[in-house]
């Protein structure tokens, strides 16, 4: 992970140059990929190349710098979830908020799904959401809110297959990803209703980061 530049607070016009450089990088990262460089981001912004260099080493830095605020974010609405006293409004509202986020931030979803990025910062979303998860699907199962055989690497799974509806039909439905969310979500509810067994058990975690690291290792 690249290394971050001085954490002294920076001037305003810094401190504004800075948030300029990360909306170009959000809109490029979103419009283009990840292909763009430094320099392009610096263009979109309308600040000197230079300048881009004074506030970012390079790329790597922007994009370090982006993931963690939506790591930020993520987790913020992970704790807010274990505020709400209803454990079903709880985590069926983590799942809506964070698949929200991402169909909102397209460029935000490409860093974390870019396979040529290092595993770091997989393990940091491990390390710091996944025990929330674990709590939220805990108190829905104690409070009998969901089947039995829900587990929280089950939770991973709905995000990751929620992407590919997400990002096809962002441009020309932008409701319709909401649809096969409910489909999911009635599928996990208890409703004194029986259920068809599952073909196959959850991943346990070491299992689930492999998977999901997997494309990255290979590429």
């Amino acid at each position: 992970m690249a290394k971050a530049h001085s954490s002294r607070p920076l001037r305003k016009d810094a401190s504004i140059n800075r948030e300029r450089l990360l909306d170009a990088a959000r809109e490029l990262f979103a419009e283009k990929g990840l292909g763009v460089t430094l320099n392009d981001i610096a263009h979109h912004a309308g600040v000197g190349v230079g300048t881009a260099y004074r506030r970012f080493a390079n790329k790597e830095e922007v994009i370090d710098t982006l993931f963690e605020e939506r790591l930020q974010a993520v987790e913020a609405v992970a704790r807010e979830a274990l505020d709400e006293p209803d454990p079903w409004t709880a985590l069926a509202g983590y799942l809506r908020r964070t698949l929200k986020m991402q169909f909102g931030d397209r460029g935000l979803h490409q860093i974390l799904d870019d396979p040529t990025l290092g595993d770091a910062r997989i393990n940091d979303v491990r390390v710091r959401i996944a025990p929330l998860i674990v709590e939220l699907v805990r108190r829905a199962k104690d409070a009998g809110v969901v089947r039995e055989d829900f587990e929280p690497t089950d939770v991973t799974f709905i995000q990751s297959a929620m992407a590919p509806i997400i990002d096809s039909t962002r441009d020309v439905a932008p409701a319709v990803y909401e649809r096969y969310l409910t489909f999911f979500l009635d599928g996990i509810r208890s409703d004194d209703r029986r259920f068809t067994p599952l073909p196959a058990p959850a991943l346990n975690s070491e299992t689930t980061h492999s998977a999901m690291t997997r494309r990255r290792r290979n590429t």
